[in-house]
């Protein structure tokens, strides 16, 4: 949370002050964003979001259908019908159970359907692990959906009730992942203020979006959705002569998310005083920084610490903290990255043969620049092993010695590994 002068429309006073983990904040996020379907598969570390929903279905609290599936595939099976038929829907997953519903997940983004999704980060197997790394969500990052990441509990909350707005929004209409790292978010406690009911209802505009139309006896309709007053065909047999155009129109498509993203961040800020740096990325302290440090996820806090420290003796480092890795904002990376040295990049997840997926991005990014800055990728976390203050600083030290080199000898290293 960033401070800020302005004077929001529900001072924190008005908010509701509670001490709830991750998960659990995520369930009260979609408790009050009216929800119409939630389909639940548990698996740790996500279980708790779809058992806690669980009980505000059972107490009354919400009037959800809330369908008990038999796998995760069938979870992201139930949400694509519901949403379609134009409900608003929701799940969670983590891991193997993303693994499982993949095939699923490319069909929610090809039907332009505004489905929220918790991703709860967990190491895919094998070995068998059930602690974070990011290595899920990269495996989604192809799939046509919006990935927002955050950095603590009260971030997974605000983003949530977001997702549902920029999910839904006419420019969009593409599903939303909100990635949460497993047990160092979901799992820990933190005060958290959220809004009262009524005001997210005002916020979201109340129920899923509906246009005033009265066809025999629909009163009403959400648009492009599955209606019998108004046929339309959705996930078609779709061959070579049109399939290709299709596949563009999502891309195009993609192409309105940082603005409506930037946009729905705003209007949260001007609500509750919170806003997490553009919607997009947050820069700290990149503007005259020699070494620049990308990452994202809850590790950015540590690294964000660390920075301020040395910032502080004089020293001339910088982080670039991402929100948005998907669509991943290319030419924003470049301009806040074009006047430092070298860039050090942390991936929270490895791809054998293979450089990590966010440093591939951030060299994208920079390949037009006209002086590119050195480049060197970090591996850590795997598994859920801790990010120590104690790693950023040798990390730093050891950016600091390739940049009085001016070379960097080994382009993919690995933080905190035996070796």
């Amino acid at each position: 949370m960033e401070k800020t002068a302005l004077k929001p429309k529900i001072p924190l006073e008005k908010q509701v002050l509670m001490t709830v983990n991750g998960d659990e904040a995520v369930a009260y996020a979609v408790k009050q964003s009216y929800v119409d379907v939630v389909a639940a598969y548990p698996i740790t570390p996500q279980t708790i979001i779809v058992e806690k929903y669980s009980e505000f279905v059972n107490d009354g609290l919400v009037h959800t259908e809330f369908v008990p599936v038999e796998s995760e595939h069938s979870a992201m099976s139930a949400c694509v019908g519901a949403a379609a038929a134009g409900a608003r829907a929701f799940t969670a997953t983590s891991s193997q159970g993303l693994a499982l519903m993949v095939e699923i997940v490319y069909i929610a983004s090809a039907m332009r359907l505004p489905i929220v999704m918790a991703v709860v980060n967990r190491a895919l197997s094998a070995p068998i692990n059930i602690h974070n790394d990011h290595s899920d969500a990269y495996l989604m990052r192809d799939s046509g959906w919006i990935q927002l990441f955050v950095e603590n509990v009260q971030e997974a909350y605000d983003t949530t009730i977001q997702a549902f707005k920029i999910a839904e929004d006419p420019r969009v209409q593409l599903p939303v992942a909100v990635n949460l790292d497993g047990f160092f978010l979901s799992h820990t406690l933190e005060e958290v203020y959220m809004l009262p009911d009524d005001e997210v209802y005002g916020f979201l505009g109340g129920p899923r979006k509906t246009v005033n139309v009265k066809v025999d006896y629909f009163e009403e309709e959400v648009p492009f959705t599955l209606n019998p007053a108004r046929p339309i065909s959705l996930g078609s047999l779709d061959l070579y002569d049109y399939y290709f155009e299709h596949k563009v129109q999502q891309v195009e498509a993609m192409k309105a998310v940082p603005q409506v993203v930037r946009e729905v961040n705003e209007e949260w800020y001007r609500l509750t005083g919170r806003r997490y740096g553009d919607g997009v990325l947050r820069a700290h302290w990149v503007d005259d920084a020699d070494i620049v440090v990308v990452a994202m996820g809850s590790g950015a806090g540590t690294v964000r610490s660390v920075v301020r420290k040395l910032r502080e003796k004089g020293e001339r480092i910088g982080l670039l903290q991402l929100r948005m890795f998907r669509p991943f904002p290319y030419s924003e990376v470049a301009e806040k990255l074009s006047g430092a040295k070298l860039v050090v990049v942390m991936d929270k997840a490895i791809g054998p043969g293979a450089f990590g997926a966010l440093y591939e991005d951030v060299a994208v990014s920079l390949y037009d620049s006209g002086e590119r800055p050195m480049l060197v990728d970090y591996i850590y976390g795997l598994g859920g092993r801790d990010l120590q203050p104690s790693l950023v600083y040798k990390m730093i030290e050891e950016a600091k010695r390739d940049l009085e080199a001016k070379r960097v000898e080994r382009k993919i290293r690995y933080l905190g590994v035996r070796e």
